[in-house]
């Protein structure tokens, strides 16, 4: 309202710096052993076999899923994007053992906010911790980095462009 009495446009985000959800090794999404990822059916994206338990948010926004196992989290950006944070390979089979979530579905999240602790070394004795992390929105492009070490919260693993 205020913006259309005082002429002010409301500036359209062209692209979003994505950080790395959690400190491991980012590897090209292709080589996750899960066709629904691998093959990009949920979208494009990466995967990061994690050396730390610990997961934040990759881009601010707001957490519009949470699984109520804890093992996936859907995240909005400030731009309008949906990205889904998938922690682990059948995970869901867990019923959320060996997860705690530090966000509810609804909460205003920030770039590097914790957002689940996992406890990798239980997961791994049952699952793949592989995790892949996909855009699950319509975008005009994005540019991933690839096989590299990352720090969660720090490291820029995706620039996303926009429609």
């Amino acid at each position: 309202m205020l913006k259309k009495l005082f002429g002010k446009k409301e500036e359209k985000v062209e692209k979003e710096i994505i950080l790395a959800p959690v400190t491991g090794e980012l590897v090209d999404i292709t080589e996750v052993p899960d066709p629904t990822f691998s093959k990009k059916m949920m979208g494009d994206g990466i995967a990061i076999k994690p050396s730390k338990g610990e997961f934040v948010a990759p881009v601010s926004g707001e957490i519009v899923n949470l699984f109520p196992t804890k093992h996936a989290i859907g995240i909005k950006s400030k731009a309008g994007v949906e990205y889904l944070l998938h922690i682990g390979l059948e995970t869901v089979t867990l019923e959320g053992e060996g997860f705690e979530a530090h966000v509810k579905q609804g909460d205003k999240v920030t770039a590097g906010d914790l957002l689940v602790t996992a406890d990798l070394k239980l997961i791994e004795e049952k699952v793949k911790t592989i995790t892949p992390f996909v855009i699950t929105s319509e975008i005009e492009g994005v540019d991933i980095a690839t096989n590299q070490q990352v720090v969660q919260g720090q490291t820029e693993i995706m620039t996303v462009h926009v429609k």
